[in-house]
């Protein structure tokens, strides 16, 4: 069953490309162009019913950019649901908040590498 990029999302993932947070243009500039080692990531992609900020197929990892939005209790369970979901598809998750997007290029960028199987 296929589980990427389902055709209802298309519409919403065009938008949300098109309307980047500021942190998420930032990630961008980070991962656009196979900058990590040679590794391509998607924008906006989305597996199952949820749109990822950012996601590696070859290495099955998203990168989320938390901003304020995800302070409160109900963003915490959403999200936790969201990324048991995506961990039960071998797909792994990590999150940075806007701050160190914004302050920490270097941590952030070596942070991601950390994760990709064949460094």
């Amino acid at each position: 069953m296929a589980i990427h990029n389902l055709k209802y999302l298309k519409d919403k993932r065009k938008e949300l490309r098109n309307n980047l947070t500021p942190a998420e243009a930032t990630m961008w500039m980070y991962l656009q162009n196979s900058r990590l080692n040679g590794k391509k990531f998607r924008r906006q992609h989305s597996v199952g019913n949820y749109i990822l900020d950012f996601y590696c197929p070859s290495e099955k990892l998203a990168i989320e950019v938390d901003g304020n939005s995800h302070d409160d209790y109900s963003a915490e369970i959403y999200d936790k649901e969201r990324t048991d979901f995506l961990n039960s598809k071998g797909i792994k998750v990590v999150r940075f908040d806007n701050i160190e997007v914004f302050e920490s290029e270097e941590l952030v960028c070596e942070a991601i590498k950390n994760h990709f199987k064949n460094k």
